[in-house]
């Protein structure tokens, strides 16, 4: 398992990263339709999420006495139906103005690294208990892992339809 959640991970990160890199710091920052975000909000709410569940990841844990992996299949069906509009709890919603393309991708890369650390060094059964995100309650490492992948997976989507509105069409 360890390794398979590894090779998923580090295949989420590189997408994320390549996602943000077609953007130049103009199109980082134009909204491409109005009610959506700019591709720099969109990279800023996912850092602030993987942030949470990075402390999560390293704070206080405790033995899980359920499956380790309950609450993947939930997270991966509503982050992956992409025909379902979701709103984020305030303390991951972005800032309005500007957003630097190189420091939030320095700050991505290197919280995301974290993880990649984690996966490869801690008990990822035990549940984490200095992150309980919203409306899900407790989750293991290992769930807390999914909900980061599953959740960048949805925002890449969302970055390659941002690009498609943004990228070059001057």
């Amino acid at each position: 398992m360890t390794n398979e959640i590894f090779i998923e991970f580090e295949g989420v990160k590189k997408g994320l990263i390549e996602a943000i890199s077609v953007f130049n710091e103009e199109e980082f920052n134009t909204i491409p339709f109005k009610g959506s975000w700019t591709a720099g909000q969109v990279a800023e709410h996912v850092y602030k999420s993987v942030s949470a569940f990075t402390k999560g990841l390293y704070g206080k844990v405790k033995p899980t006495t359920r499956q380790p992996d309950e609450k993947v299949e939930p997270i991966k069906k509503a982050f992956l139906d992409f025909d379902t509009k979701m709103s984020s709890p305030d303390f991951i919603i972005p800032s309005n103005g500007f957003h630097d393309k190189n420091a939030i991708l320095s700050s991505l890369k290197s919280t995301m690294d974290k993880i990649t650390e984690a996966i490869k060094t801690f008990d990822l059964s035990a549940t984490c208990l200095s992150f309980i995100p919203p409306a899900i309650g407790e989750l293991t490492r290992l769930e807390s892992i999914y909900f980061v992948i599953y959740h960048t997976q949805r925002h890449i989507h969302q970055l390659k339809n941002i690009s498609q509105k943004v990228v070059n069409k001057k």
